[in-house]
């Protein structure tokens, strides 16, 4: 299995598409040669091809003890569909479980199904965030902070979000974002506990 995810990345050129939840294999009692030739993976990717083009689900980054160390561009999103690599449009290759590199993997060929991936990235890409910065446990995200703020501060949702230059929509899910983070359905409780945190 390393040596069919290492020739596929090796193979990419010009791009590299990834679903990674790079706290997805914890707890799962997966060697940590295994975690770190991933990483090397995609870094040894970034060195080679013109595009490397990350996607990973917000709650996977917080669950790290260090920052992700993420060569090309990397956005974030509520969620992954599944993990995969797609290497030049032409070539993926996506678990056997979903979820897992480490459990097999399948090798897809088939330009059509190659074709899909692509586009369901795209989807995801078209929604995600910019990861700014590395993630580090214990801070307030940067894309939060403005949010975090104007909560505290009392606006509506609708102020706050004509006050950030975003959309309604975009505050709302960044507010539900926000809210998860801290652990919490509650605004009032959200501002205590960020307080606790030291966030404020």
């Amino acid at each position: 299995m390393r040596a069919a995810l290492t020739g596929l990345v090796r193979s990419a050129r010009h791009e590299l598409l990834s679903f990674d939840d790079p706290a997805g294999a914890l707890g799962h009692g997966i060697p940590e040669p295994f975690l770190e030739f991933g990483g090397a993976c995609v870094r040894n990717a970034a060195e080679q091809t013109a595009a490397v083009r990350r996607i990973a689900p917000r709650h996977g980054l917080t669950h790290l003890t260090r920052p992700w160390l993420c060569p090309g561009a990397t956005r974030v999103t509520d969620s992954i569909p599944f993990k995969m690599v797609v290497a030049d449009r032409s070539v993926a290759a996506v678990p056997l479980d979903l979820e897992l590199h480490f459990n097999g993997v399948l090798l897809i060929r088939d330009p059509v199904v190659v074709q899909a991936l692509v586009r369901t990235h795209r989807a995801w890409w078209d929604t995600g965030d910019n990861l700014t910065r590395h993630t580090v446990p214990g801070a307030v995200p940067a894309h939060l902070k403005p949010v975090l703020l104007a909560l505290l501060a009392g606006f509506t949702d609708e102020s706050a979000a004509t006050r950030l230059g975003m959309s309604g929509r975009t505050y709302s899910r960044r507010v539900g974002e926000l809210l998860t983070d801290l652990g919490t359905t509650s605004r009032f409780r959200a501002g205590a506990e960020a307080a606790r945190r030291g966030w404020v």
